[in-house]
């Protein structure tokens, strides 16, 4: 299941950008994030592979939303231009981010290439 994000939430579970700018992830397993807004139709087309990808990796990596419109200061924060917009953080380094509405298979392969899942 996918996790809506507040700002807060974000700052607690993510990554703390008032207190660093120095990326720090703050979570136990990868992670993706989806930048999206309700009025957005290629959004609504990824919506629903996230919430498969959510089950069939469930014990390996957490899947977050972020409303664009809701969080106006997240979205700034990582420079949203365009929605979809999907960030890959793996544990261990850099996160990555991907614009656009990703078919299922190339968010597989970002799973296992970004964030060494198998």
């Amino acid at each position: 299941m996918t996790q809506q994000l507040t700002t807060a939430d974000f700052k607690e579970k993510v990554f703390n950008y008032d207190e660093s700018s120095e990326w720090s992830f703050k979570g136990e397993r990868p992670a993706i994030i989806d930048f999206y807004a309700d009025w957005c139709g290629p959004c609504k087309m990824v919506s629903p592979i996230l919430e498969e990808l959510s089950e069939e990796y469930k014990d390996q990596i957490d899947i977050y939303k972020v409303d664009t419109d809701a969080e106006q200061e997240l979205a700034g924060a990582f420079g949203i231009q365009s929605i979809p917009s999907i960030l890959f953080i793996p544990v261990n380094d850099k996160p990555q981010m991907a614009a656009g509405a990703l078919p299922k298979d190339q968010l597989q392969k970002a799973i296992t290439e970004v964030l060494g899942v198998n």
